[in-house]
C-alpha cells in the first residue's frame, strides 16, 4: 500500500545552506581575536633589531625610515644571568665601551652590586642597555637559549593592573595610536564626518540633487558609474586615497541606489576602485615609494610598467563591477544588502515632490561641499593633510551647511536642528567606530607590530622568510604576492606592512633570482588589493558603516572579487618575472 505520512508530519525540508544568518562583524572579529590568542600559545615570541635609513621619496627629498634588520631576528629568551653579569663588569672596565654603549656609570654600578640572578632586560634598560646593544655585541650568547618565550596576552586585565588581558581588545584597540593615526584618529575621524554628513542630510540638498541629476541624464546615468570607479581609483594611485573615501561614500551611497543599484555598487566605486588604483600605482608616495625606498630600488622605477599595469587593473575591475551591477539593477532582490538598503529607499522615497525641487539653497550647499572636497584634496597632495586636518574641514562643511540651510530656510532647520542632526549623524556612525578599535585589538593580541618587541607577528614574518629560500623565481615571486596579501589581513597600513616586510622581501628576491623590484610589485599589489576586504582595515570598516554593510555580507561579495584580484595578481607577478622586471 502506498505510504502515508503520520498525521502533523511531512517529507524532510532540504536546508537552504545559502540562507544561512551571516555572522555579526562584532562576533566575527571577536573569534579572530580569540583564534589569534590561541595562536600566541603556540607560536613563540620573536623580534628584530632595527636600524634608520635613508631614501629618496618621490619629491626627491631625503627621508628617512625606521625598518627592521633581517639579519637579526632571535626569538625571545630569557637572560643568561651569569654571562650578562661578566660582559656588565668587563663593560664597567671599558671606558670607550662605556662611552659607545652611551651606559649611565652611576646606574651601572648600582646594577652591579644587585642579585645578577634576578634580572632582567627591564633591569639592563634601567642602566641604558638595550637588548639590541647586548646582541650587537654578543649575539645570542647573552640568552638563556634553553627556553624560547611566547608572549600570550593574559584573559583579561590591562598594563597597569595585571597585564593586558585579551578580553580587553576593544577598549585597548579603541585608544591605541594616535589622533593622526589608527584607531583612535580614525575612530574620532568616523564620528565627525558622521556628525557633519548628518547636518548635510538634514538640509535634503544631496536627495535634491540626485533626484535632479537622473531627471537631467535621462537613462545616461550608468555611464557614471565606470567614469567615477576610473576616478577614485586615480586617487589612490596619486595620493593613497583610503581614509577619505569615507565622507565620499556617504554621498555615493543614497546616489548610486537612487539608480537602482545598491550598497555594495557604491562601496565598490569608492573604496574599492581607491585600493585598485593603490595596488596598480606608479607614484603613490606611501605604498609604492616607501617600498622602493626600503628596497634599494630607484623611487619611482618601472613607472610605465606600472603605468600600464594600472590602466589595465583598473579598465578590468570595473567591467567586474558593472557585471555585477547590471545584475542588481535587473532583480535587486538578488543582492544579500537588499534589505538593509531599504532604509535608503523608504529615506528616498520619503521626500515629497516640493523636497525634490532643486533650489538655490540646495545648490549653494552642494558647491560649498564641492569646493571643501578640492581643499581636502589639494591639502592632502600638496601640504601633508591628514586625519586631523580632514576631520576640521569635514566639519566646516557640515556648519556651513547648516547655517546655509538655516538661510534658506531648508526642511526648517534651526540651531537646535543642526545640534540634533549633527548628533544622530554622530550615533548612526558610533558602532562602526567601536570596530575600528575591536579591528585593531586583533594586532594587539598578537603582540604588535614593533619589529623590535617580541610578537608572535614577527616569528610569522621571520618564518615565512625562510620557507620561501630556495624555491625557483616565478613561484618565489609569486609566494611573496601570497604572503603579502596575507599579511595584509594583520596589518593594512601600507608605509607600515613595507617597513616590516620589505627588509625581508628584498633580500630574499635576491636569493630566489627575481629583481627586487618584483618583491614590491608584489608587496602593492597584495597590500592594495586585499586591504578592500579585510575586516581589520579602518578605512573600510568606516566606508561599510556609512553604508551600513555588515562585514559578513561585504565578504558574500567581496571574496569572488579577490578571487579576480587574485588571478589578475598572478598574472602580473608571471608577466614580470618573464619580462625579468627590473
Amino acid at each position: 500500500m502506498p505510504w502515508k505520512h503520520k498525521k502533523g508530519t511531512g517529507p524532510a525540508v532540504k536546508k537552504d545552506l545559502t540562507r544561512l544568518k551571516t555572522p555579526h562583524t562584532y562576533a566575527i572579529i571577536f573569534f579572530v581575536v580569540l583564534a589569534c590568542w590561541i595562536l600566541t600559545f603556540i607560536i613563540p615570541a620573536g623580534k628584530f633589531s632595527t636600524h634608520t635609513i635613508e631614501y629618496t621619496d618621490a619629491n626627491g627629498e631625503t627621508a628617512t625610515r625606521t625598518v627592521l634588520m633581517a639579519d637579526t631576528f632571535r626569538y625571545s629568551y630569557g637572560l643568561n644571568t651569569d654571562f650578562v653579569a661578566d660582559a656588565l663588569a668587563d663593560i664597567r672596565e671599558n671606558p670607550s665601551q662605556m662611552e659607545e654603549v652611551g651606559v649611565d656609570a652611576e646606574a651601572l654600578d648600582a646594577l652591579l652590586e644587585t642579585d645578577s640572578s634576578q634580572w632582567t632586560q627591564k633591569d639592563l634598560d634601567a642602566a641604558g642597555i638595550s637588548d639590541d646593544e647586548m646582541y650587537s655585541l654578543y649575539g645570542e650568547g647573552f640568552y638563556d637559549t634553553s627556553k624560547k618565550l611566547h608572549k600570550t596576552a593574559n584573559v583579561w586585565g590591562t598594563d597597569d593592573f595585571g597585564g593586558f588581558g585579551f578580553l580587553n581588545y576593544v577598549f585597548e584597540g579603541l585608544v591605541s595610536g594616535d589622533r593622526s593615526g589608527s584607531a583612535v584618529g580614525i575612530c574620532a575621524l568616523i564620528l565627525v564626518v558622521g556628525g557633519a554628513f548628518g547636518i548635510i542630510m538634514k538640509t535634503g540638498a544631496i536627495d535634491a540633487g540626485i533626484y535632479a541629476f537622473i531627471k537631467k541624464t535621462k537613462g545616461l546615468e550608468r555611464l557614471a558609474l565606470p567614469l567615477l570607479f576610473i576616478l577614485f581609483s586615480l586617487g589612490g594611485a596619486t595620493f593613497g586615497m583610503a581614509e577619505e573615501c569615507i565622507p565620499f561614500a556617504m554621498i555615493m551611497v543614497p546616489f548610486v541606489i537612487a539608480l537602482g543599484y545598491d550598497s555594495i555598487v557604491a562601496v565598490t566605486v569608492t573604496y574599492v576602485a581607491s585600493q585598485v588604483g593603490n595596488a596598480a600605482s606608479w607614484m603613490s608616495p606611501f605604498s609604492v615609494a616607501v617600498a622602493q625606498g626600503i628596497a634599494g630600488v630607484p623611487v619611482l622605477s618601472g613607472a610605465t610598467f606600472r603605468l600600464v599595469m594600472w590602466i589595465v587593473v583598473t579598465l578590468a575591475a570595473a567591467g567586474f563591477m558593472m557585471v555585477y551591477a547590471e545584475r542588481i539593477r535587473k532583480n535587486p532582490q538578488k543582492s544579500v544588502v537588499y534589505a538593509g538598503d531599504a532604509y535608503f529607499r523608504e529615506r528616498m522615497d520619503a521626500v515629497t515632490e516640493e523636497e525634490r525641487a532643486f533650489n538655490l539653497g540646495h545648490k549653494l550647499i552642494l558647491l560649498e561641499m564641492l569646493a571643501v572636497l578640492i581643499w581636502i584634496i589639494w591639502g592632502v597632495t600638496q601640504r601633508g593633510f591628514y586625519i586631523p586636518e580632514i576631520a576640521s574641514q569635514f566639519f566646516v562643511m557640515g556648519f556651513a551647511a547648516g547655517v546655509t540651510a538655516i538661510i534658506f530656510k531648508l526642511n526648517g532647520m534651526t540651531i537646535n536642528g543642526m545640534a540634533s542632526a549633527f548628533q544622530g549623524g554622530v550615533s548612526d556612525l558610533a558602532g562602526t567606530a567601536v570596530v575600528v578599535g575591536m579591528a585593531k585589538g586583533i594586532l594587539l593580541v598578537l603582540g604588535g607590530s614593533e619589529a623590535n618587541v617580541p610578537s608572535t607577528l614577527n616569528t610569522i614574518l621571520y618564518g615565512i622568510g625562510r620557507v620561501l629560500e630556495g624555491v625557483p623565481s616565478f613561484i618565489g615571486a609569486w609566494f611573496m604576492y601570497i604572503f603579502q596579501s596575507l599579511f595584509n589581513l594583520v596589518v593594512t597600513s601600507n608605509s607600515g606592512q613595507a617597513a616590516l616586510t620589505m627588509p625581508i622581501m628584498a633580500p630574499l628576491s635576491d636569493l630566489v633570482g627575481v629583481p627586487r623590484q618584483i618583491a614590491v610589485l608584489a608587496y602593492q599589489l597584495g597590500a592594495g588589493f586585499v586591504d578592500a576586504f579585510t575586516p581589520v582595515s579602518a578605512s573600510l570598516i568606516g566606508v561599510l558603516g556609512v553604508a551600513r554593510i555588515e562585514w559578513g555580507k561585504w565578504a558574500k561579495f567581496q571574496i569572488k572579487m579577490q578571487a579576480f584580484f587574485f588571478i589578475l595578481g598572478t598574472v602580473i607577478i608571471a608577466i614580470a618575472v618573464a619580462v625579468n622586471f627590473q
